[in-house]
């Protein structure tokens, strides 16, 4: 059994890229987590294919560490504020946060996101300015940007006492100095030790709380958390309080601790430590184990609320089933109830229309990652363009505002000073970081909707972008939508590159000759307003004349590969984007151009 005094229960949070990940593989490394004979792992913390691909992390990881007798829990945190459902949850296990911050390029708005949420739970930080092997690093300024964050959160004073660590995790070495190098983890790890609490043990009988809920196909929910009081044991009865209040009673098969990268399994585990539990039925995130004599039920976890909301329906085109494994509306919305179990910040509803659910989500990079996962399973299915969640204040109109942050080079900075200025998005802060423009707005979330592609166009790429919610405001007013039209296929069939040779100047393509395309498939976007219909599969007629140039070569310019999020954003009202396990295809909700053109007729 573990002593609660030589437990410590810590946070890790940090900007997309700053390190963590990296830095977390060398702590493991150097405790012996990893033994000499084996291969060494690497970004164990991005576990998941999705998180390997988009260097983000999405869900939270748990697992320890000894150090000098010491065990440490560390737990990562997703830094995007889309999944400020994770994060609320994750922290609620820890009791001190360690802050990851770029030598380089300084707190950021999703490190801003995370620390908020910490330091209203009242949790011990340490601050790690990390990458201070990079020939620009600029530690003192960076210091002194943590200090101006902290104090804008109106921190506690004693909690401006932080202590502060210098590392390299691509180097493996961490140093209280900021001019000497370190040899290794060491001073990073005692500083843990030292500066984050001890778990706080009240008196009292048992009380534990589900943070996260992970799932084994061999035996059912598994429900992870703290134990806040007293100790859970197997073959013990215990209540569980739920989330509506309801009381039922429960006895734990199994329970496993972290153990390194591994899960152990215990017979019984004391206050302050993280656990997984096995055989609770239809458990659920923020219910609470507590004692089968005196059921005490502890405080619900708050989430935030949703801010976008899409439709997903069961794919209805030409090409329904031909690529996934699970295509039918019961196969949709077993899989969307088992999403809303794991991640509380995703609300689902049934619609009047058969075969529709209403999915409600923190943002559309939120709710794409939900659409990514589901056609890597075998899911085939169509999704609506995203809306935002307006709500009613003082009796009048109010719509979600994010705190957009964009990083530009000098050059480019007017026209995306042009470019958001045009979504009623307001300007709070301007600065220089050496030749890059450091752009701080406050934008309704419609603004964003489309956004990213926009500035990526105007600034050659070079532009970087980050946003959070910021509050409920009264509407600002219209927002232009999408400019041009689209290029919808008129038959279905093969795409001929003949065809696609004398339609390239009226826009450019999103199919590649050779492919299959259907009747009311958005093939390509128009140079101008409105939407056109195009014959993708003519052929050239061949005759028994030959004439010099007439058989000139086709010059077919590359077709544009639109990803999930940019056709997501792409999309407009009367549009949907069917996803397969193999595809990504833009369509017109109506497929048949004469009935689209009645419909348009009549509104």
């Amino acid at each position: 059994m573990n002593d609660e005094h030589k437990i410590r229960n810590v946070a890790i949070i940090a900007h997309v890229d700053h390190g963590k990940t990296t830095l977390v593989d060398q702590m493991l490394k150097q405790t012996h987590i990893f033994r000499d004979n084996q291969e060494v792992q690497d970004r164990v913390l991005d576990s998941n294919d999705l998180e390997k691909e988009r260097g983000i992390t999405i869900l939270s990881k748990n697992i320890s560490i000894r150090h000098n007798g010491y065990k440490i829990n560390l737990v990562d945190t997703p830094g995007h504020a889309d999944f400020g459902g994770e994060v609320e949850r994750v922290l609620k296990m820890a009791d001190g946060v360690l802050l990851l911050v770029d030598a380089f390029e300084g707190t950021m708005p999703q490190t801003r996101f995370v620390l908020q949420k910490a330091l209203a739970l009242k949790l011990k930080p340490i601050v790690v300015i990390n990458k201070m092997d990079r020939p620009q690093a600029r530690p003192d300024e960076v210091l002194d940007e943590v200090y101006d964050l902290f104090i804008d959160l109106d921190i506690d004073e004693e909690n401006l006492d932080f202590p502060v660590i210098y590392a390299s995790a691509r180097e493996g070495w961490a140093s209280t100095e900021n001019d000497a190098a370190g040899k290794d983890m060491e001073p990073l790890l005692n500083a843990i030790i030292a500066f984050i609490p001890a778990p706080p043990v009240e008196d009292g009988t048992t009380q534990m709380q589900v943070t996260t809920i992970d799932y084994s196909s061999y035996v059912g929910r598994i429900a992870v958390g703290r134990v806040f009081r007293g100790k859970v044991c197997t073959d013990t009865p215990y209540k569980i309080i739920r989330r509506n209040g309801d009381i039922e009673n429960i006895r734990i098969k199994q329970i496993f601790t972290f153990e390194g990268l591994q899960r152990a399994e215990a017979t019984e585990v004391s206050a302050g430590d993280i656990c997984a539990l096995v055989g609770i039925e239809e458990v659920n995130i923020g219910d609470t184990i507590c004692d089968y004599e005196n059921p005490e039920p502890m405080p619900i976890i708050a989430i935030d609320e949703p801010t976008i909301s899409m439709t997903f329906t069961i794919n209805t085109s030409p090409f329904f089933g031909k690529e996934g494994k699970y295509v039918t509306s019961r196969h949709l919305r077993d899989r969307l109830l088992r999403e809303m179990e794991s991640d509380v910040a995703i609300k689902i509803e049934e619609t009047a229309q058969p075969d529709v659910f209403k999915v409600y989500g923190r943002g559309v990079l939120h709710l794409s990652i939900l659409m990514e996962k589901m056609r890597r399973e075998g899911y085939e299915f169509a999704v609506g363009q995203p809306k935002v969640i307006y709500k009613e204040i003082d009796g009048r109109k109010a719509e979600p505002v994010e705190e957009l942050v964009v990083e530009v080079p000098d050059s480019y900075a007017g026209r995306v000073i042009e470019i958001v200025g045009q979504r009623r998005a307001t300007m709070v802060k301007m600065e220089d970081k050496g030749s890059v423009k450091h752009l701080v707005y406050h934008i309704p979330s419609r603004g964003l909707i489309g956004l990213r592609n926009k500035l990526l166009t105007a600034t050659n790429g070079e532009a970087v972008m980050y946003h959070r919610f910021y509050q409920y405001e009264f509407f600002k007013g219209s927002i232009p939508q999408r400019q041009n039209g689209v290029l919808v296929s008129m038959g279905t069939g093969q795409v001929n590159a003949y065809a696609l040779n004398n339609l390239q100047d009226r826009g450019y393509f999103f199919v590649p000759p050779g492919v299959q395309v259907y009747a009311g498939q958005v093939v390509g976007e128009y140079n101008k307003e409105g939407e056109v219909v195009v014959n993708l599969q003519k052929a050239k007629k061949l005759t028994n004349m030959r004439a010099a140039g007439s058989d000139k070569a086709l010059k077919v310019a590359p077709h544009v590969e639109m990803t999930l999020e940019e056709s997501l954003e792409f999309i407009a009202d009367d549009e949907l984007v069917e996803i397969t396990p193999k595809s990504i295809r833009i369509r017109k909700a109506v497929l048949d151009e004469l009935e689209r053109r009645r419909l348009h007729s009549t509104k």
